[in-house]
């Protein structure tokens, strides 16, 4: 990805052939309840489900430890994953507990068998996984984890993840669906937001908690849909690339893990809370964030809402789409020389805050002196109160909305007239 799933960084090396293994394995359709599977042997999972016919676990005690350096055989295909499920298996997980303790050893791995191809269809391979408890240690250790076309369908799990790379909601070469309904999601490793997305992702009535690393990212053409979920974000410490400290990210790479394209990220209801940062920050990638009535804290001295600009990645330009839909924007939004920006706020939305180009990244070095290309568009019933002058390309909607308090709006270099 640019940066390892679920995090920023490099994948290590990849095998052309790629052996498994489980201390358990299962072959055929399976019922089990109140069993318990366990692997220390590097490259091995503790239960590896192999088979396109249904297989039904109970209350499992799932652990793992012995440390792989399979690089990206273990995030794109599921090597040494405490639990494994591939071939068109169609998997049920009910409770217990599944614990990882190793490098690259991801939690529940749901690997769908396209082989890595961007946008193919995967083979079937389905995990439902529901009331269980995921706990990983170890650097490139997910959570939940889906790749290849996979299916993920999680309901009222409790994940917590503390390695580097080890997103407890991840996914990563040829992407896949995932279902997220209830539970809770920590993450405290750098490098580890709560979802990483390469992938279809959609998390309802989930409380979502990050100590170092984002709330959520996504890289390239994929998406995060997150409804009514209470998220509470702190980065505090930038990796690999990344030159801003941010809440949410949307981004490409280029390194082949995610294809190219829209990155849309929607939240509908719920709120967003981020301790240091920019709430939102766009790079390298065409990316569309729609807020549909959610509660937006910031507590940032800053107070940078949406940032649009360079950041270390190449290949592509830097654009955003922000729609507000019954939704109280607060706060600046910045916008490199060389980025593109389209605000359009409707349904009785009002933004109190300026847009600026004037950027300066976490380390301290100038990014932009200069404001791109804006477009500002407010609908009926819409406010935009004015906290600095702001130069933006173009303006639609009623002047009369725009209240300046003391400060100038321009649009295309001219002054535009308005209340105070």
């Amino acid at each position: 990805m640019g940066m390892p799933p679920g995090g920023f960084g490099g994948h290590g090396p990849q095998q052309k052939n790629i052996k498994y293994t489980g201390a358990t394995t299962l072959k055929a359709a399976t019922s089990e309840t109140s069993k318990a599977y366990k692997s220390s042997t590097t490259d091995e999972s503790a239960l590896l489900i192999s088979t396109n016919e249904a297989v039904t676990i109970a209350q499992p005690t799932i652990s793992k430890t012995g440390d792989s350096d399979g690089g990206d055989n273990c995030s794109f295909y599921g090597v040494n994953a405490a639990l494994l499920v591939k071939d068109g298996s169609t998997t049920t997980i009910k409770g217990g507990t599944i614990t990882s303790s190793a490098k690259g050893a991801n939690g529940v791995f749901s690997y769908g068998g396209n082989g890595g191809r961007n946008g193919a269809e995967g083979d079937g391979t389905t995990v439902i996984i529901e009331d269980t408890k995921i706990t990983t240690t170890g650097n490139g250790s997910g959570g939940i984890m889906t790749t290849g076309g996979g299916v993920m369908k999680a309901k009222n799990l409790t994940v917590n993840t503390s390695g580097r790379s080890s997103a407890p909601i991840r996914s990563d070469r040829g992407g896949g669906t995932v279902t997220v309904e209830g539970g809770s999601y920590t993450s405290s490793g750098q490098g580890s937001p709560v979802i990483y997305s390469t992938a279809d992702i959609t998390v309802s009535n989930a409380v979502l908690t990050s100590t170092m690393s984002e709330g959520a990212v996504i890289e390239g053409k994929n998406s995060i849909t997150l409804n009514n979920c209470q998220v509470s974000v702190s980065n505090t410490r930038r990796n690999s690339h990344a030159q801003f400290l941010d809440g949410i990210m949307l981004f490409q790479s280029f390194s082949g893990d995610a294809a190219s394209g829209n990155s849309h990220f929607t939240m509908n209801g719920g709120t967003l809370t981020s301790s240091q940062g920019h709430l939102f920050h766009v790079t390298n990638t065409n990316a569309i964030i729609t807020l549909n009535g959610v509660k937006l804290t910031n507590n940032d001295p800053g107070k940078v809402l949406l940032s649009v600009c360079a950041d270390g990645w190449q290949g592509a330009a830097n654009k955003a789409a922000l729609n507000a839909n019954s939704q109280q924007l607060e706060g600046n939004i910045l916008v490199g020389s060389d980025s593109e920006l389209t605000l359009i706020l409707s349904d009785g939305s009002s933004f109190t805050g300026c847009i600026a180009g004037n950027i300066t990244n976490a380390a301290g070095d100038t990014v932009s002196t200069e404001t791109g290309k804006v477009d500002v568009t407010l609908g009926d019933g819409c406010t935009w109160n004015l906290t600095a002058d702001t130069h933006i390309t173009s303006f639609t909607g009623d002047v009369s909305c725009i209240k300046s308090n003391g400060h100038r709006l321009y649009v295309n270099g001219k002054q535009l007239s308005i209340a105070q």
